[in-house]
C-alpha cells in the first residue's frame, strides 16, 4: 500500500522530482555545462541555478506566502515568516561537475514557534541517479521511498563506519585543524571513515544505517536541515558537538544513540584543540 503523504510533503517531492529531470539531463551532458567559480573548490553551475529557480517557482506557486532560505539566492520573503522552505538545489555540486553520480536535492520546511525559534516539520533528500527519496515528517517516522528507515544498532567504535566532509581550499583554518584533530583521534578506533561529498546524503545514509554516524564542521543550514529531521525520525541523534542546534553553530554530529556521545566528544575535542591553537 502506498504511503499517504501530507500536502506539504507532496508539494516538496513533486517539486524535487520535476527539478531532478532537468538535472539528470544536465548530468548526462556535464562536459558542456557553463561553470563559474564562486571560490576555490566551490563551484556553481548553470544546473544549480536552473534547479533552484524551478524549485522556487513550484514551491511559491503551491504556498505563495512562505519564505525561503536558498543556497544560491539567500533568504527572501517576510522577515516575520511563519513558514520557511530551506532549499539546496544541488548538494554535491563538485561530484555533479566531475560526472560522479552522488548528488541530491534537499528541501526542508520550518515552522516558527511563539518563542521566535523554529522547528523542522518536514524534510526530504532526493538522489535522482539512484531514484531514492529519503523523507520524514515530524512525529511520523523516516522513509526511503516507501520503506521505513532506522539508524544502525552498532555499539562499538571498532565496528563503526563514519562519514565526514574533508575540508577543501575555501574552508577556514579553524575548521581544517578541527577536522584533522578529530580524524586523527577517530581513525585508530573505527572500522572506516568515508568522504562522499554530499552532506545531505551523508545524513540520509546515516538515517538508513549505511553509516553509523557523520560529522562535519562549517556546514550551512541548507546542507543539513532536512537531514536533521530524517536522522531524528529514524531514531538517531543530530546535534552540534556541544549538544546544540547545528543550524546555529554550523557544526554537525549525527549518529545512532549508542555512538553519538562518543562522536560528539571527539568532534568537541577537535574543535577545542583548533581554538586553542588559534589563540
Amino acid at each position: 500500500m502506498a504511503l499517504r503523504l501530507s500536502a506539504h510533503m507532496t508539494i516538496m517531492q513533486n517539486a524535487a522530482q520535476r527539478a531532478a529531470k532537468r538535472l539528470l539531463r544536465d548530468f548526462n551532458e556535464v562536459e558542456q555545462l557553463q561553470v563559474s567559480v564562486k571560490g576555490p573548490g566551490d563551484f556553481v553551475s548553470q544546473a544549480d541555478l536552473r534547479s533552484e529557480q524551478m524549485l522556487r517557482d513550484d514551491l511559491t506557486k503551491a504556498r505563495p506566502g512562505y519564505a525561503f532560505l536558498l543556497e544560491e539566492s539567500g533568504a527572501f520573503g517576510s522577515e516575520n515568516w511563519a513558514w520557511r522552505w530551506v532549499v539546496d538545489p544541488l548538494d554535491g555540486t563538485s561530484n555533479f561537475l566531475h560526472g560522479i553520480p552522488h548528488w541530491a536535492i534537499s528541501i526542508a520546511l520550518e515552522r516558527r514557534l511563539e518563542n521566535g525559534s523554529s522547528e523542522i516539520v518536514a524534510g526530504m533528500v532526493y538522489a535522482p541517479v539512484a531514484d531514492e527519496m529519503f523523507w520524514a515528517e515530524k512525529g511520523g517516522g523516516a522513509f526511503v521511498n516507501e520503506h521505513r528507515l532506522r539508524v544502525s544498532a552498532r555499539r562499538d567504535l571498532k565496528e563503526a563506519v563514519f562519514a565526514t566532509g574533508i575540508p577543501f581550499a575555501a574552508v577556514s583554518p579553524r575548521n581544517r585543524l578541527a577536522f584533522a584533530r578529530t580524524l586523527g583521534a577517530l581513525m585508530p578506533q573505527v572500522a572506516g571513515v568515508r568522504r562522499f561529498g554530499a552532506a545531505a546524503l551523508d545524513m540520509a545514509w546515516t538515517a538508513a544505517g549505511r553509516f553509523d554516524g557523520y560529522w562535519e564542521f562549517g556546514v550551512k543550514p541548507w546542507d543539513v536541515t532536512a537531514g536533521l529531521l530524517i536522522v531524528r525520525e529514524a531514531g538517531g541523534y543530530a546535534t552540534d558537538p556541544a549538544g546544540g542546534d547545528p543550524r546555529a553553530s554550523g557544526d554537525i554530529v549525527a549518529a545512532n544513540p549508542h555512538l553519538h556521545a562518543g562522536l560528539c566528544e571527539a568532534a568537541a575535542s577537535g574543535l577545542a584543540a583548533s581554538e586553542a591553537r588559534a589563540s
